[in-house]
């Protein structure tokens, strides 16, 4: 289990990230989805874009003083320059004026459209992917029917039966695009109303309408913004379309209207045609790249590596440095610090000044409750952070090189590569998961070797049916040809162990290897990876929870706490002797000596004795 979830710390100081002086501007960013947004180009781009055409509409008297709709039969096709900026039309009205005053309708038609569909097809969305049932079934019916019909007879029909209104035909065209909306919210809460936190929501007692609009309705925002983008933009298409078929009120001035007049007029005046035509194609893409922008802004927490700032207050434990010339070290870890950005800015660290080393031959156990980040760190070793971690200090150096320098804020996978598998091998908690159910065990143990190794199909299968053999796995032929779903979790994890061991690595990385197994098979687990660790002689880095496994696997143990090392030693040392309350602590709650509680085995033997 990976410790993302430890407590929140910002780097440098005790003081929460919401308190920060404002000074501190490098230490603390205060970032809002705007902010983001306005960081992001495309999201520059598209706000220029659209918020320049709003400005257009809403100056619009301000911008010309000419009359959209006037008629000057005396001054018809004009090239732009004169009283006329951009020129004229074929009915010599002024075509600068009619492309500001067209934005309103423009823009108008494009709210229209989106509101309407979010208003059908949102909430039903919410109530059918919660609630199922009855109305479920009704609504998938109501949308097989709204996504059969064709959209653009449904349109060309209405504006015969009441007449080229744009409004009307733009509730028409929500409703029409409602289904879409309804099938991607349904969709989005069926794959989140099932989840654990929303079962602890209810037993907490909150009502289904408290759950809806605080954990549920977070869920569908990103795809719905993105949506309504292309709704938007698909509404002017469609109101330019209706407009440019001649179906559009001519009386009003749109930009479809405009395109079909330049159109008619192409050989006569070309650049009649690209005033409106350029006007539509920005908007759109402006709708677009905005959709794609403010939902990374939404989402994503922010990438961009904070500069390093003094510390807001208080004075940082020194950590626990590594001995000078240890470059001898299969492994070296020095004063190791990762965090992850936060959404209103700041920094959670998750490790902080960790150092240790691993030598050859060697097991080295990583010990704490959930949270406290061994996890982190050992992802750290591998390479396996998520995208948007930071590696604020420290260095990571294998066999005398470093995959992460001094100064360095990730790892660089190019150094890491060649090492991972091929000398650093992992072992994953959770067996089952980590076996693809689509492949046979034997091709997922030979594949590595035909890659990193360079070894022949016929090769690979026979290290494999070895190394299967290697782990105690009684029958290797019908396990190398056995599909996962097909062998226990205790054989998926002797598999697993093989994988890590196939390529020969100098290092391996257990985290948490024997976590979802029953006791017995712990016990054999761990008597598989002693017998190979004494045999290959390679270096183990066991991430654990569990005292036990320390004491039964390994020469050292490093307890850690909040992210931090709080306590090192022998294995035997910390076991009779621990320093760090916490150590003691972990130690106090294990359940060997303790005493049984004695009242209720009585009353189990008086109860079956009646």
């Amino acid at each position: 289990m990976t410790d993302s979830t430890s407590s929140p710390r910002v780097d440098g100081g005790t003081a929460p990230a919401a308190a920060a002086p404002s000074g501190q501007s490098g230490h603390v960013l205060r970032s809002s989805p705007l902010r983001r947004l306005l960081k992001s180009p495309t999201g520059l781009i598209a706000l220029v874009i659209l918020a320049g055409v709003v400005l257009m509409a809403l100056l619009a008297p301000l911008l010309t003083s000419q009359d959209p709709n006037h008629a000057d039969l005396t001054a018809v096709l004009l090239p732009p320059g004169g009283d006329h900026l951009l020129g004229t039309d074929s009915a010599g009205r002024d075509i600068w004026a009619r492309l500001v005053f067209g934005s309103r309708l423009t823009l108008a038609a494009a709210a229209v459209a989106a509101v309407v569909a979010i208003a059908i097809g949102l909430p039903s969305g919410l109530v059918a992917g919660y609630y199922g049932g009855i109305f479920d079934g009704v609504a998938n019916w109501s949308t097989n029917v709204l996504m059969s019909l064709p959209a653009i007879i449904v349109l060309l029909a209405v504006r015969a039966a009441v007449g080229p209104s744009v409004w009307i035909s733009m509730v028409i065209f929500g409703v029409l695009l409602s289904p879409g909306y309804y099938r991607l919210t349904r969709t989005a809460v069926q794959s989140v109303r099932n989840e654990l936190y929303v079962d602890a929501a209810r037993v907490s007692g909150l009502s289904d309408g408290r759950i809806i609009s605080r954990h549920v309705l977070s869920v569908v925002r990103a795809p719905i913004i993105i949506q309504t983008a292309i709704v938007a933009g698909l509404s002017i298409t469609v109101a330019s379309s209706l407009d440019f078929l001649g179906l559009g009120d001519p009386t009003v001035p749109t930009w479809g209207v405009m395109v079909s007049d330049g159109f008619k007029n192409i050989y006569r005046q070309p650049i009649s045609l690209l005033w409106s035509s350029l006007a539509i194609t920005l908007v759109i893409g402006g709708f677009v790249l905005l959709g794609n922008a403010l939902r990374d802004s939404l989402e994503d927490l922010e990438k961009t590596k904070e500069k390093r700032a003094k510390p807001a207050g208080g004075r940082r434990a020194r950590p626990v440095a590594v001995e000078v010339g240890t470059e001898h070290h299969l492994l070296k870890v020095t004063d190791l610090q990762v965090a992850y950005p936060q959404p209103r800015g700041g920094r959670k660290v998750v490790v902080d000044g960790v150092s240790f080393h691993v030598d050859r031959d060697e097991v080295v156990g990583i010990v704490g409750e959930s949270g406290s980040g061994k996890s982190q760190t050992a992802f750290s070793i591998l390479g396996l952070l998520p995208d948007n971690a930071i590696l604020t200090r420290g260095a990571i150096q294998f066999d005398g090189a470093y995959t992460v320098a001094p100064g360095e804020d990730h790892v660089t996978q190019s150094r890491l590569a060649p090492l991972r598998g091929k000398r650093i091998g992992y072992i994953p908690q959770e067996p089952m998961s980590n076996l693809d159910p689509a492949f046979t065990i034997g091709a997922q143990l030979s594949r590595p070797m035909v890659t990193v190794m360079g070894l022949s199909k016929k090769a690979a299968k026979q290290r494999a049916l070895q190394l299967l053999a290697s782990v105690g796995i009684p029958d290797p032929n019908r396990t190398y040809h056995a599909y996962p779903h097909e062998v226990s979790g205790g054989m998926a994890q002797r598999v697993l162990i093989a994988g890590a061991i196939s390529c020969e690595p100098d290092l391996i990385i257990a985290d948490e290897p024997t976590t979802a197994l029953d006791v017995t098979v712990q016990a054999e687990v761990l008597d598989v990876m002693r017998e190979l660790q004494q045999r290959l002689k390679i270096g183990i880095i066991i991430v654990t929870h569990n005292f036990g496994v320390v004491a039964d696997m390994c020469d050292r143990v490093l307890v850690m706490q909040d992210g931090s090392l709080v306590e090192t030693g022998a294995v035997r040392q910390i076991l009779h002797a621990p320093q760090h309350p916490y150590t003691r602590m972990l130690l106090s709650s294990m359940l060997e000596g303790k005493t049984p509680m004695t009242h209720l085995l009585a009353d189990s033997t008086a109860g079956s004795d009646r």
